[in-house]
């Protein structure tokens, strides 16, 4: 064999090109081909929302799915989900991504009713991709497709992810309470219905001792995270977080050393345990001090902890959020009501300006350069990488500034800091991989700058997030922003006490 065979292609793998059926072929249990084959099927359509029909129930049905199978393109054209997805059969080369598996093509999925396969497009299409600072098929977002197949909540979860980001795409930056299209009207309350029921099942699953314990009762409860992400950034995603918390932490202290989940799911739960990490961290930082319980229960050894951008969130170097951490168990000592000792106040300067001093020393391009590469992921760039790390570091540094100034009684320049992080995130808008990835250090820059040329440059910058992402939290991250400009503007707050007042809005905001 001198090519790549279809099957390989088709599945987004490497052909070993070794025989004929080739090896990985042989080891899936799939049939190897060498070019597409033909297929005969009853009905005008192999797939898709014409599946199985003839022309004359074709004819009649294409018109009651006109509506809701539209999608708009970022050039104003119009595209269907589903067509988009067939037209990668054809060119092996459209999508960064993958399809769904040829074996859950013609097996659960098949069961499903059209609303949700559409949507399962969607969230195989979409939204495994805005999560993920790269998409690639280790995608772990795209593995929870398959055990999503076999447990209803965390289906009903990934279909109201798909559903409330299909809504929110005709919403304005502006305005988005302003009434969408009728199609989009229709996702809205898809988008409601999906998630009641994964409410209600999640309900009934913690309620179930065998069943709160399962690694998809996890998953469900993250991915409404990331639904609320979505929706506000406000919602229950505190509640959320320490709920999967207590039932990971309950979970590894029931599991026995002898027992093993198998690979995928081990790898799904690495994820998830690292991700949580991460939210908890960075949401820190804009809540009130001990809204989120700290916990050191999800700390794991230092090979769970071994980073890759294909299997992160936002690719925040994992030094930098342990960094954070401690800056905010710090913030949290403070703001608590005992007064300190000059002993203790002096001890917790001493430590503060240390960590300072370590994130200070954090070099990007090592942490960028030693990061494990993936033979399945071509996209990813060294110099953006960078760019990511510097964000995080600068608002790393300009946070931590922020807590030792709260001990110190002072108001320390961060003008060059800033100017520096707003020259990092102008680097980066660009690029709809990695400006997904910064709302936190855009925040950050947000509550320090002073001149209107960097808020009006910052407020744009959320509003092309908003764009790329359909994720409300940008929108809510700007009206917070300007609020507070208002209010600082009217010396109504001090530069330095923002990492405590920023907790004190309406609600607990996810800046991320």
């Amino acid at each position: 064999m001198y090519d790549p065979c279809y099957t390989c292609r088709r599945r987004r793998i490497q052909c070993d090109q070794s025989q004929t059926p080739c090896k990985k072929c042989i080891k899936a249990g799939l049939e190897c081909f060498d070019k597409r084959p033909l297929r005969w099927v009853k009905g005008v359509a192999i797939r898709g929302k014409l599946q199985g029909l003839t022309v004359k129930d074709a004819s009649a049905t294409s018109a009651a799915w006109a509506v809701l199978d539209r999608v708009q393109r970022k050039d104003g054209s119009i595209k269907s989900i589903s067509s988009a997805l067939t037209e990668s059969d054809y060119n092996d080369t459209d999508r960064s991504g993958v399809n769904l598996s040829l074996a859950l093509e013609v097996g659960p999925i098949s069961n499903l009713d059209r609303t949700s396969r559409y949507y399962l497009d969607y969230y195989d299409d979409q939204i495994c991709k805005l999560f993920i600072v790269y998409d690639s098929e280790e995608n772990p977002f795209r593995r929870l497709i398959s055990l999503a197949m076999n447990n209803s909540v965390l289906q009903k979860a990934a279909l109201a992810l798909a559903a409330r980001h299909r809504a929110n795409s005709g919403r304005s930056f502006d305005n988005p309470a302003v009434e969408a299209s009728t199609d989009l009207m229709q996702a809205h309350q898809d988008a409601l219905v999906f998630k009641h029921q994964a409410i209600q099942g999640l309900t009934f699953a913690l309620n179930d001792p065998t069943i709160s314990g399962q690694d998809t009762t996890v998953a469900s409860i993250f991915l409404l995270i990331f639904l609320d992400l979505l929706e506000s950034g406000s919602d229950k995603w505190n509640f959320h977080l320490e709920g999967a918390k207590r039932l990971i932490t309950h979970s590894q202290l029931q599991s026995g050393a002898s027992q093993d989940p198998g690979r995928t799911v081990q790898e799904i739960r690495k994820f998830i345990i690292r991700q949580i990490r991460l939210i908890e961290t960075l949401g820190a930082t804009f809540v009130r001090p001990r809204v989120l319980s700290g916990s050191t229960s999800l700390d794991q050894p230092d090979a769970l902890l071994d980073e890759t951008v294909e299997q992160s969130f936002l690719g925040c170097p994992e030094y930098l959020l342990h960094a954070v951490q401690c800056l905010s168990a710090y913030r949290d000592s403070i703001a608590e009501s005992q007064p300190q000792t000059p002993k203790t106040s002096h001890t917790h300067i001493q430590d503060i300006t240390s960590v300072l001093g370590l994130i200070q020393n954090f070099d990007c391009y090592t942490w960028a350069s030693s990061l494990p590469e993936s033979h399945k992921s071509s996209s990813r760039d060294l110099g953006t990488l960078c760019k990511l790390a510097q964000s995080y570091k600068l608002g790393a540094l300009i946070y931590g500034q922020r807590v030792l100034d709260s001990l110190t009684n002072a108001t320390t320049p961060q003008d060059e800091l800033v100017s520096e992080l707003i020259g990092v995130i102008d680097a980066v808008r660009d690029d709809g991989s990695l400006l997904k990835c910064v709302l936190w250090p855009i925040f950050v820059a947000g509550l320090e700058c002073r001149s209107q040329a960097q808020r009006d440059f910052l407020i744009i910058s959320m509003e092309k997030f908003w764009m790329d992402t359909n994720c409300l939290n940008a929108v809510n991250a700007a009206k917070a922003l300007q609020s507070y400009w208002q209010k600082e503007d009217k010396q109504e707050s001090s530069p330095t006490q923002w990492i405590f007042d920023i907790g004190d809005l309406d609600h607990d905001w996810l800046f991320i």
